[in-house]
């Protein structure tokens, strides 16, 4: 009987520990906010984090984050772009960095909702550029698509939405439902810790990578974010919103990585399909986290085709 009871105190504690240890993370609040740079605004769907950096400019460029890391991903790349001209705006995902953790889905159009808001709080009126990383590029080419009137020029840097493979366990998480949430706090600290250590180990200009990642993994929130944004946004494709950028005549970029297993070799293909215009550049011996492995290539890549395409 004692062992009956022990066995199923076991099963019970490792069926209910990805959601005790959720709820046991410590939450995004005023006390971890007193460190942030930058400033907050509230929107509908809760506080968001943002940061002006350079000086004022009617130039302005938005940068979009990806999945799984916020705003300080493009800490490479902002002085470069600064230099350029452009007043950068970087922003934080809802349930990620500084900004708030709501709950519900993390659809495409609640990513762009939060964008759309920002740029009015902030008092950007005018058109600007867009830079979308990853899922980023999703909410840039659809929000472009969407207010073509807001959007001077586009650029994407291994964009989500073309034959996107996410890893295996993110696969089985979308798949399995219930199961799937549950793999998904059992193991995915675990799988986002590997890799960050491995980009680091790689040459990521992020010093630090390993305890940002960390730091994201311990605070309430940021686990579901991520699993929902899976489900609900990275599930769908770019057809359309490249599409209706092609017919809108916006100048587009697409940056790849040669090794980027993540948005594979595939997907300039389906660009050149979708929006026949844009102009591609391929990063060789790049990966997914292209936008902190070899920033220079990227910064690169946006000269040229800044003076391509003028102001």
């Amino acid at each position: 009987m004692l062992y009956l009871f022990s066995l199923l105190a076991g099963l019970a504690f490792v069926v209910d520990y990805p959601w005790v240890r959720e709820l046991l993370l410590g939450p995004m609040d005023d006390e971890r906010r007193n460190s942030a740079p930058g400033a907050f605004v509230e929107l509908s769907g809760g506080m968001t984090h943002y940061q002006w950096h350079g000086p004022r400019s009617p130039n302005v460029l938005v940068l979009i984050h990806g999945l799984s890391y916020p705003s300080w991903v493009f800490d490479g790349v902002i002085r470069g772009l600064v230099a350029m001209g452009y007043h950068v705006l970087t922003y934080d995902l809802y349930g990620r960095g500084y900004s708030d953790r709501p709950k519900g889905r993390q659809s495409l159009d609640f990513h762009i909702r939060q964008l759309d808001e920002l740029l009015v709080e902030v008092g950007v009126t005018g058109p600007v550029s867009l830079l979308g990383y990853s899922m980023g590029g999703m909410i840039a080419s659809t929000l472009a698509a969407k207010q073509p009137d807001r959007v001077e020029r586009l650029i994407l840097v291994a964009p989500a939405g073309l034959n996107y493979t996410p890893f295996p366990l993110t696969q089985r998480a979308v798949a399995l439902g219930p199961l799937g949430a549950w793999l998904w706090g059992m193991f995915a600290g675990r799988s986002l810790q590997r890799a960050a250590q491995q980009q680091h180990d790689a040459g990521s200009v992020i010093e630090d990578l390993p305890r940002r990642v960390s730091q994201e993994l311990n605070t309430r929130g940021y686990l579901p974010a991520l699993l929902s944004s899976e489900h609900f946004t990275l599930t769908r494709t770019l057809e359309e919103p490249l599409t209706e950028v092609q017919a809108m005549y916006i100048p587009t970029l697409a940056i790849w990585g040669e090794k980027d297993i993540i948005v594979p070799q595939t997907a300039p293909g389906l660009m050149s399909k979708w929006h026949r215009t844009a102009q591609q550049d391929v990063i060789a011996g790049a990966g997914h986290g292209l936008i902190h492995t070899h920033p220079r290539q990227i910064l690169s890549a946006v000269k040229a085709f800044q003076n391509q395409v003028p102001d």
